[in-house]
């Protein structure tokens, strides 16, 4: 089967050697998105607003690629700090419906761009 770039210019560009999102068949992985607005490619302040932007981030690739955040099965999240645990999981609840996708919270030294928080994705396509 073979793979399908997803681009769109509703997210931030790539800024390495990686595809904002590919897709195989029924089933797309979405790269790992940070707090970067799309329009000035400049990361948001704060880590509540990187949150936000982040699944913004999220569903524009999701939505390029023809789903929507309803369609993520799993989610891996990267943290500089996993103090901030609750807050990703109060704002993920803004942007996700039970029965929500899986997930795994993974602590980390540093982010690209010094971001807060990292998130990336895979969707399933019915």
């Amino acid at each position: 089967m073979p793979k399908q770039i997803v681009h769109t210019d509703a997210a931030p560009k790539a800024i390495g050697t990686y595809s904002q999102a590919v897709r195989c068949g029924q089933t797309v992985y979405l790269a790992g998105q940070i707090g970067l607005d799309p329009q000035s490619m400049e990361m948001v302040a704060g880590v509540g607003p990187q949150v936000h932007r982040v699944f913004q981030n999220l569903q524009a690739v999701a939505r390029a690629a023809g789903g929507d955040l309803k369609d993520i099965v799993k989610l891996t999240v990267y943290l500089t700090d996993l103090g901030n645990l609750a807050l990703v999981n109060e704002i993920m609840a803004t942007y996700f419906a039970a029965p929500y996708p899986a997930r795994a919270a993974v602590g980390v030294a540093s982010l690209p761009r010094a971001a807060q928080v990292e998130i990336d994705a895979i969707m399933h396509l019915e």
